[in-house]
């Protein structure tokens, strides 16, 4: 176990609250897209199974890495490898900061540290307190990690402390010769893991037990490669270890092994395999429900894994990228913290941006929307470590320790918490985008807003000057997945000019109205629109925003796209009497792509316009398997080379592609159209085929997205200097259908008013 503390009562019971059954409600929103959409309703703060706030509290920090956690009675203990404490929003150095040599006492509620000081050193290296652990009854803080000293008291790597007084107990004196990384406590026994092979000069490799005397049990659990995790089941017969090990008292037995409570005989063990060899278990917690582990893998596995009770059978596992490192269960869900950056594999978030604090069902593995984040911070960079659960006055308080030095995006270094309640947050202002395209209709895009514990919102439409909203939707978001909505205006007039500004609420908290966005309602259709939506586009950017990460899905199909690092936009200069377009750099870091992944198709067309005098080439658009990352998987793509010629290809166990004699880079706008389907590949340029293979069939097929101004081209034929564009692109869209010759055709001469 990684730190945690046990509340009076059976031995694991973990925190104010056991576990209850997820409602149908609670598991309809585990899914990637939460509770999509009500026609009307309204959101309440919290969107169930959550239970806890992602508002950061006010709370001490510091000035090192804290690796452990535990509470008793409204107070919470820290320890870990640092200096000096100081209070929340101000800098190391401050006049207020304060000695706190490797751990630190603070007050649940209030986050400020109490009278309870101790000093955890060592005579030779540096001292750290990796474990915290408080006895059943709340009278005894038991500490581990490597130091030699509490007070000036000598002690050897694993100490008690007396609550009631904060001094060290002299009765309680194990020798450990090496660092304690894990404790668990009952009434009558201290377990713990490290790195030592002997305690008391007795033979006790990485695990062992002791008595509230400090005298070694008959417990015996052998390991052959440190200890990171101890945990005593629910029922307090038996006792889970974790870590680096292979071997458990002679057992084939990886990363975890039950072992008996009181003698330490393997009760059920994990051979090699079970957990790839580079997949260690960092922290183990139980309760009536089951037992769950957190894993770290260097190429192996990173996630979650859930076992039952009873038998110890793995129930689940998810398989989300990013060296977990604690958990802690809380309501119905397993709360979790890592630097998860890939959890494509199970439906969620692909290979990208990382996101430290999580939270899944303990029945379905699938994340619900709950995500303050943290950075990765100091030491080796992976964000926060510990957790522990302090309830006082009536709420609940999740604290949170590791090497972070940030929390939502400010300055907070290796402490924080949220709470139970008040929500306080409100959601993101919502992104808008208006057109009129149709005679007599407005339609109001906007992508939906992220709250970081409220996956259902209420979005209201006022019109103009109005207070009164003249529409009304709750909708499901997470903060990587925020699909588009979409309302259409029927009450205008051609010629009329109308505005609209959009809110966002959770039931208790609503976010500023978004900037007025306005718009002449049309008397006539767009006929260059209308010929792209008419031919059944599924996803069509016409790009006429003018700032935000937003691009609008014209198409029914709301699949709206997502500015990365800002190419810049509402250049004055549009294909198709657009009137605007998109300007990318050629930068390693620019794109768009599709907010929602896609299934890959077997017959598509892709059309855009696009204007360069680029030399270096690049791509113009594809199907990548990474948004936020150059893809490793690539398909069905449309890029230039560096003299200005066209190419288009789809993988179908080799690169079958089509490329241009024409050169385009002649500063002008091209009107370019892939296809494929039953007829092979065909490439469109102004109207005219330039390039075809009826023999070509099939593609790669992998859940992916469509990604536009840059990605990886390797091993592509006439590959360009750049796998990234530069130039101009404009009225991009997707069709799940290859588009006929004389269709082309007609969107080009729509395009250019021919």
């Amino acid at each position: 176990m990684h730190g945690r503390s046990i509340r009076p009562g059976r031995p694991g019971q973990r925190g104010p609250g056991r576990r209850r059954t997820l409602t149908a409600l609670a598991l309809a929103c585990a899914t990637p897209l939460l509770c999509l959409p009500l026609a009307t309703g309204q959101a309440g703060a919290l969107t169930p199974p959550v239970a806890l706030t992602a508002d950061k509290l006010p709370t001490w920090q510091a000035n090192g890495i804290v690796w452990a956690l535990a509470q008793a009675q409204g107070v919470v203990f820290a320890g870990g490898t640092f200096s000096a404490i100081r209070p929340a929003g101000t800098a190391a150095g401050d006049p207020a900061e304060r000695s706190a040599v490797n751990f630190a006492a603070f007050d649940a509620a209030t986050g400020a540290p109490t009278d309870c000081q101790l000093s955890f050193t060592v005579g030779s290296g540096t001292a750290t307190v990796r474990a915290l652990a408080v006895s059943p009854d709340g009278r005894t803080l038991y500490a581990g990690g490597y130091f030699g000293a509490v007070n000036g008291v000598g002690v050897s790597s694993l100490a008690a402390i007396d609550i009631a007084t904060c001094t060290p107990r002299t009765d309680f004196r194990p020798s450990v010769p090496a660092t304690v990384r894990a404790l668990a406590v009952t009434a009558d026994t201290v377990y713990f893991g490290g790195d030592f092979t002997s305690v008391n000069g007795t033979t006790r490799q990485r695990f062992a037990a002791v008595d509230t005397a400090g005298d070694l049990t008959p417990w015996t659990v052998n390991a052959d490669e440190p200890g990171r995790a101890v945990e005593v089941t629910a029922d307090g017969r038996h006792v889970a270890v974790g870590g680096d090990f292979f071997t458990v008292n002679g057992s084939d037995s990886h990363a975890l092994a039950v072992t008996d409570a009181g003698t330490g005989a393997v009760t059920h063990a994990y051979p090699r395999g079970f957990f790839q060899d580079t997949s260690v278990v960092k922290d183990i917690t139980a309760d009536a429900t089951g037992v769950y582990t957190a894993n770290e893998g260097t190429g192996g596995f990173d996630g979650r894994t859930a076992f039952d009770p009873d038998t110890f059978a793995q129930r689940w596992r998810d398989t989300c990228l990013g060296a977990t490192q604690a958990l802690q269960l809380y309501k119905g869900l397993v709360y979790s913290a890592s630097h998860a950056h890939d959890c494509s594999s199970m439906g969620g978030f692909p290979d990208g941006q990382r996101h430290h604090l999580l939270a899944e069902g303990i029945n379905d593995p699938h994340m619900v929307g709950w995500a303050p984040d943290t950075n990765d911070g100091i030491g080796e960079g992976i964000g926060p470590r510990v957790f522990a659960l302090a309830p006082k006055d009536g709420t609940d308080y999740l604290w949170v320790g590791g090497e972070f030095t940030a929390v939502n995006g400010t300055a907070q270094q290796s402490l924080t918490r949220v709470s139970s309640g008040p929500d306080t947050g409100a959601p993101t202002v919502p992104q808008v985008q208006v057109e009129s395209t149709e005679a007599g209709k407005v339609a109001v895009h906007w992508r939906s807003s992220y709250d970081t514990d409220d996956s259902s919102l209420t979005y209201r439409v006022y019109k103009d000057d109005g207070t009164t909203p003249v529409y009304q939707v709750t909708a499901g978001s997470l903060p990587w997945s925020r699909p588009q909505l979409t309302w259409t205006d029927t009450s205008v007039a051609a010629g009329e000019t109308h505005s609209y500004r959009i809110t966002a609420s959770d039931g208790t908290n609503t976010s500023g109205k978004s900037a007025a966005q306005s718009v002449r309602v049309a008397s006539a259709a767009d006929a260059y629109a209308a010929k792209v939506r008419g031919d059944g586009a599924s996803l069509y950017w016409r790009f006429n925003e003018t700032s935000g990460a937003y691009a609008a899905d014209s198409s029914s199909g709301d699949d709206n796209g997502v500015h990365w690092n800002a190419p810049t936009q509402a250049v004055a200069d549009g294909a198709a009497g657009s009137g605007r377009s998109v300007e990318y750099t050629g930068s390693q870091s620019e794109w768009t792509y599709t907010d929602k992944p896609h299934s890959a198709p077997s017959t598509f067309s892709l059309e855009l316009w696009f204007k360069t005098t680029s030399t270096t080439g690049g791509k113009l658009i594809g199907y990548g398997n990474k948004v936020q990352l150059v893809s490793s998987r690539q398909d069905k793509n449309i890029y230039m080379t560096n003299d200005g010629r066209l190419v288009f290809g789809v993988y179908t166990g080799s690169v079958r592609a089509v490329t241009t004699s024409q050169t385009y880079n002649d500063g002008k706008w091209h009107h370019v159209v892939a296809t494929e389907g039953s007829g092979g590949i065909s490439l469109y340029v102004d109207g005219s085929l330039r390039g075809a293979n009826p023999l070509v069939s099939g593609n790669q097929s992998f859940t992916g997205y469509w990604r536009v101004g840059g990605d990886n081209l390797d091993s592509w034929p006439n590959k360009p200097s750049s796998r990234f564009y530069t130039g101009r692109i404009d009225e991009v869209a997707v069709y799940g259908k290859a588009l006929t010759a004389s269709q082309v055709l007609a969107h080009y001469k729509a395009g250019t008013g021919g």
